[in-house]
């Protein structure tokens, strides 16, 4: 299992959704900037209140051209739970194989109960990382507010 850093390609991870597809994160994300968020749990509070931010922020997010996945190793009746409450519209995804993405993504395994630890990327267009923030516990995690200013810095940079 290796980090992933800026520069490397994002693996091409499935999820299952609650409104029963399946969607590769490339195919969810291609042609923007994407965020990949993986969370704890729906019983995580700073998950969340991350989830909470990035949803208020989709407007701001959408008009840079960045959309918005998620994924936990949830089951499909809590996850939907989290979405309806949420009121989450992108894509959240459930019952994710923690051992399994933390192999494609290096994002830390918690053992017992067994979920994954809060880890993000940002991704440009052509689904290569731009940035990844990892968590080897509760707190440290992507902020909306960042990503924006981010991706307004690399769109500024790349016309110059």
């Amino acid at each position: 299992m290796a980090l992933l850093n800026a520069g490397s390609a994002f693996p091409d991870l499935t999820l299952d959704l609650t409104d029963g597809r399946r969607v590769s994160v490339r195919e969810e994300l291609a042609g923007n900037f994407g965020v990949v968020l993986i969370y704890r749990g729906s019983w995580c509070p700073y998950c969340n209140a991350q989830l909470r931010a990035f949803q208020r922020a989709q407007d701001s997010l959408a008009t840079l051209g960045v959309k918005v996945v998620a994924l936990s190793v949830d089951d499909e009746a809590t996850t939907k739970g989290l979405v309806d409450k949420l009121r989450l519209t992108f894509a959240v995804g459930h019952s994710a194989d923690a051992h399994a993405v933390a192999e494609a993504t290096g994002a830390f395994v918690n053992p017992d109960p067994v979920y994954l630890q809060s880890t993000g990327f940002v991704l440009d267009p052509t689904g290569t990382i731009v940035v990844s923030v990892y968590s080897s516990g509760a707190i440290g995690r992507l902020v909306p507010e960042d990503v924006v200013g981010l991706v307004k810095y690399v769109k500024e940079h790349a016309r110059t």
